[in-house]
């Protein structure tokens, strides 16, 4: 009798604990999404990104949950927008990193200056749009031309942020340098996708220029020509596209100097 009364027992222990765990291994997954887009505040154009960490970055930080959290990273797509559709309903912090003016900008003592992220309760689809300043405008000049299995590409290269803004906007950060505003290097990056970019590009057939101290400057504006290397097999579909960038990194002190770019062409190599 003993013996079976503590049978009974066993059995409704065990059936509360599987419940416990059923329950526990039923939450409902993240399905709420943000869906986002990155332009130029001057003109409404995309900013045109590289779908790798040297694009433009963007963090969630979830601040309706309590305790430590730690936020969410992801990259924006080449067209310079994003999406996440795995996120639980909630207030989250939204802020992004990339080839333009800092959202966020502190002085050397962590004063803060200005904050542009955006707060906003996550339900359902939300959609949200940041306008920044990008730093460089990098335009097509013309169609690339082909020849003996090599491209070449004409571009132009100019300052989508003036040059007294960024500094009234970067100096009070600490720290400043006339060199920020260098143009390092312009790259022609060839893939056969049509995402093509640093992360997606071939090196046999990639190039860049670059350039030292402030030599550039004087051909902002300028039609640069930029052919690429090694020999295209004929017959193919290649894409192209062209990015040029400056010394200075974001976030400050990341050591990551992105890229703008422009938007990629198709190229038949015959």
């Amino acid at each position: 009798m003993k013996k079976t009364a503590l049978y009974i027992v066993s059995l409704v222990l065990l059936s509360f604990t599987s419940c416990d765990l059923f329950e526990l291994d039923n939450y409902k997954e993240p399905a709420e999404t943000l869906q986002g887009e990155v332009v130029d505040i001057a003109t409404g154009d995309p900013v045109l990104t590289d779908q790798g960490s040297e694009g433009i970055r963007v963090r969630l930080t979830e601040l309706s949950w309590e305790g430590n959290v730690t936020p969410q990273d992801f990259n924006c797509m080449s067209d310079g927008t994003f999406q996440n559709t795995k996120l639980f309903k909630g207030t989250y912090n939204i802020r992004i990193d990339g080839p333009f003016i800092p959202l966020i900008r502190e002085n050397s003592d962590g004063v803060p200056l200005a904050d542009e992220t955006q707060t906003t309760e996550i339900k359902g689809v939300k959609k949200v749009r940041f306008e920044v300043q990008p730093f460089l405008k990098i335009e097509w000049i013309g169609e690339p031309t082909v020849s003996n299995g090599k491209i070449t590409a004409r571009v132009r290269v100019t300052r989508a942020v003036p040059e007294a803004d960024f500094r009234t906007k970067i100096e009070p950060m600490g720290g400043y340098n006339n060199n920020f505003l260098n143009v390092t290097d312009i790259q022609l990056f060839v893939s056969y996708s049509s995402s093509v970019g640093y992360r997606a590009r071939d090196e046999r057939w990639s190039s860049q220029i670059e350039y030292t101290g402030s030599e550039f400057n004087s051909l902002l504006g300028q039609t640069i020509t930029i052919q690429s290397i090694g020999t295209i097999p004929s017959g193919r579909t290649i894409f192209v596209r062209a990015a040029a960038r400056i010394n200075y990194d974001t976030p400050k002190g990341s050591g990551t100097r992105r890229w703008n770019y422009n938007e990629a062409m198709e190229v038949m190599i015959p």
